[in-house]
């Protein structure tokens, strides 16, 4: 019993054991906590000391709270026993799970790196290369977003946490996407932050919904433009008219707009930037160029890029040149431009194929754009598990959503048109026989 594994008589103490217990592999991610007064009972403590202690794990992106279901285990991106349980989850099976770009699809590293020329770089140096920035400006500006200064950092989330830690403070809610990509929310958590979430169509954000969640007190709103993960949403010209009306009504919160897949997205360049006053873009390089090359570039407004750009003189520093100068090599050369090109008619292909085979057994699917397609369940555990015994890794949508119903998503990168029918057959077996395809 989940219970008799936790110890402790402070919010520290009981958050401690409870980490430990996840780590040790006592507690598994997606375990229900004990209720509140259940464990203040059970423990001797006073419930507030247990609500601390649960607040804390939330903090540590270590739990999460989900309604009436009470407080849920959650995986940390840096734990142990979460990247084992994936690792053993994916080994046997097609991995549509794990969000990678097809390794087809990318750019060959060898010729890149043999075409950068060493250079010993040393401190107090230009943090960032100025043809890497002068590049990264120019491909902005092609797609419609306003000339302004340029930062490159390590990753589009690192980005992101950048511009949060000097816009919002602890306890301030953060309008997002519902559902949303899960490093996002477990970013959130650690610094504080509340999730004000707001639904997505296949257009981009409900206008609607945008207008609840994005409140006068509201610092800052994270909207990604196309390729949304996991929906695949792209915002239409339609919907961005309203969107951006909204926004501007709204002059003191900071816009910070995702276009990660760019290259690749499959969906035309549209931006809600265009008149705000505080406003980033962040592009990530990790779809086209490959994960493991941590680099994003951020442009928006001067006020807002100079506080990106304060706070990692005085962190990191810089992200290494040698990167730098690789992404550059790969993102520029004219070969890898066709590559982008072909990756996206590839991905809108293997996208298309799933959802045109689950309208055959009549199951809803969005996918209007990037890697990935989302799939609407009644019961996310059954049909993952379900789908797993019959050789499909996917990912359940728990991790992904704060309010959004329940859903699954399938990586289709690494799903060939030819495989589509026998997934989507597979799936309909599973859903229809349990009667867990939403009405």
């Amino acid at each position: 019993m989940v219970r008799t594994v936790i110890r402790g008589d402070s919010a520290a103490s009981i958050a401690d054991s409870i980490e430990g217990a996840l780590h040790s592999g006592k507690l598994a991610i997606g375990d229900r906590l004990p209720a509140i007064r259940d464990l203040a009972s059970t423990l001797r403590v006073s419930p507030v000391t247990v609500a601390s202690a649960y607040r804390l794990l939330r903090g540590r992106g270590l739990a999460s709270g989900s309604g009436r279901r009470g407080t849920v285990v959650r995986a940390n991106a840096f734990s142990r026993h979460a990247a084992v349980g994936r690792s053993r989850s994916t080994s046997a099976h097609i991995d549509l799970a794990t969000g990678n770009p097809d390794p087809a699809l990318l750019p060959l590293l060898g010729p890149a790196l043999r075409s950068i020329a060493p250079e010993t770089r040393l401190y107090g140096e230009a943090l960032d290369s100025s043809a890497l920035v002068a590049f990264a400006a120019g491909e902005f500006v092609a797609d419609g977003v306003a000339e302004g200064p340029v930062a490159v950092t390590s990753g589009s989330l690192d980005a992101i946490e950048r511009l949060l830690r000097e816009q919002a403070r602890a306890g301030d809610h953060i309008a997002v996407e519902d559902p949303t990509f899960p490093a996002l929310l477990d970013l959130l958590a650690s610094l504080g932050l509340v999730p004000a979430p707001f639904a997505v169509d296949d257009d981009g954000p409900r206008t609607e919904a945008l207008e609840r969640a994005l409140g006068p007190r509201v610092p800052a709103v994270v909207i990604s433009s196309r390729a949304q993960n996991p929906t695949g949403a792209a915002i239409s010209e339609q919907r961005a008219s309203d969107l951006r009306r909204i926004l501007r009504q709204r002059p003191r919160a900071l816009l910070i707009e995702i276009d990660d897949s760019a290259a690749v997205s499959g969906a035309p360049p549209v931006t809600l930037t265009t008149g705000l006053e505080r406003w980033a873009v962040v592009r990530s390089t990790s779809k086209w160029l490959g994960p493991d090359l941590r680099l994003a570039v951020a442009t928006g407004d001067a006020m807002t890029i100079g506080r990106v750009q304060r706070r990692q003189a005085v962190n990191v520093r810089w992200v290494s040149h040698l990167l730098q100068n690789l992404a550059l090599a790969l993102w520029s050369d004219p070969s890898s431009g066709r590559l982008f090109a072909r990756a996206a008619e590839v991905y809108a292909e293997r996208r298309q194929a799933l959802i045109e085979e689950l309208a055959t057994h009549e199951i809803q699917a969005h996918g209007r754009s990037g890697l990935n397609v989302w799939i609407p369940v009644r019961e996310e555990t059954a049909t993952v598990q379900a789908l797993a015994e019959r050789g499909w890794a996917v990912a359940a949508g728990e991790r992904f959503r704060v309010q959004s119903p329940p859903a699954i998503r399938v990586t289709t990168s690494a799903l060939p048109p030819a495989e589509a029918a026998r997934f989507a057959a597979d799936l309909a077996a599973t859903v229809h026989r349990r009667g867990s395809v939403p009405a």
